[in-house]
């Protein structure tokens, strides 16, 4: 199906948003570091995704949509998720921030891989492709042997398997239970291990006239760039859609060398440029498959 030039400029707006958001909650985690852990921070930016998951139940009327069915699958879930999280806010205090974006960006190449496993869905030649070219750009961002492996790397690293576990989950979920219901728990659950987790030293920084604002931004940029990134996809294909969302890693390069004044590290950029192109390969192959599926039906009938 042909998009309209309209459809393409929309698209845009949305990806422009999601950007915006997901470097502001770098911004943030990176501030909040000097006062708060990472479970802390996560404390707070589930309190806040309440409010706003509540607000929205309320004025759409949808709490009906809540339920507890499947609630072992909603905890493994939120815990996944819990854990990738923590490890990309403690990646974003410790290396540049384009290097924990470079390396978040392996996210589907690890969908790519456990998939299989997990979904029992198909390993084709085209995947294994790109998850081989994606695990190059991870060695062009790490390069081990050639500098330490640091924590903040590995960190980083390992969030964006927890990520792909989460989407797997989270596939699995969305047979079953509404986006509303699954954030819901999303918000509580991680609420209550944030809390958990926070008091295990038995102390909890309270949030400050300083730090309020970066929680409060924390908590509205995670919701407002998923948000934005569903709209995308509602009105665009995939393979316009991910490149969009590629251009987060010059932006947050940019932002982290005026702000933080990070060097623009030329190994990142083009470990992170290999990482697309396998990713960019198994999109493109996965939207042709889609358009193609309905016109073999139709052959059939």
């Amino acid at each position: 199906m042909t998009r309209s030039p309209s459809h393409l400029v929309k698209a845009a707006l949305w990806m422009t948003g999601a950007i915006t958001s997901f470097s502001a909650m770098a911004i943030a985690g990176r501030e909040l570091s000097v006062t708060h852990d990472t479970f802390e921070i996560m404390f707070y930016r589930s309190l806040v995704g309440i409010c706003v998951v509540a607000l929205i139940l309320t004025l759409t009327r949808k709490w009906h949509q809540v339920s507890t069915e499947r609630i072992g699958l909603h905890g493994i879930r939120n815990v996944l998720h819990f854990t990738g999280q923590n490890l990309w806010f403690y990646a974003v205090s410790a290396i540049p921030l384009a290097q924990v974006f470079a390396l978040e960006f392996t996210q589907p190449i690890w969908v790519i891989l456990l998939s299989p496993l997990l979904l029992k869905e198909r390993l084709t030649t085209v995947r294994m492709l790109s998850a081989l070219i994606g695990f190059a750009g991870i060695l062009l961002v790490a390069r081990p042997g050639s500098v330490p492996l640091s924590a903040g790397v590995m960190t980083a690293a390992m969030s964006a398997v927890f990520f792909a576990l989460t989407t797997i989950s989270t596939k699995s979920l969305t047979r079953f239970a509404s986006i509303g219901c699954i954030m819901f728990w999303l918000t509580v659950m991680q609420a209550v291990l944030g809390l958990i987790a926070s008091g295990i030293d038995g102390q909890i920084t309270l949030p400050s006239a300083s730090t309020a604002p970066f929680l409060l931004l924390v908590g509205l940029a995670g919701l407002l760039a998923h948000y934005c990134i569903t709209n995308a996809l509602a009105i665009a294909p995939a393979t316009v859609v991910v490149p969009f969302d590629f251009a987060r890693l010059p932006t947050i390069a940019v932002i982290g060398m005026v702000l933080y004044h990070e060097p623009l590290d030329h190994w990142t950029l083009l470990g992170a440029a290999v990482i697309f192109v396998g990713i960019f390969l198994n999109v493109h192959a996965e939207n042709r498959n889609s358009l193609a599926t309905p016109l073999r039906d139709t052959q059939h009938k």
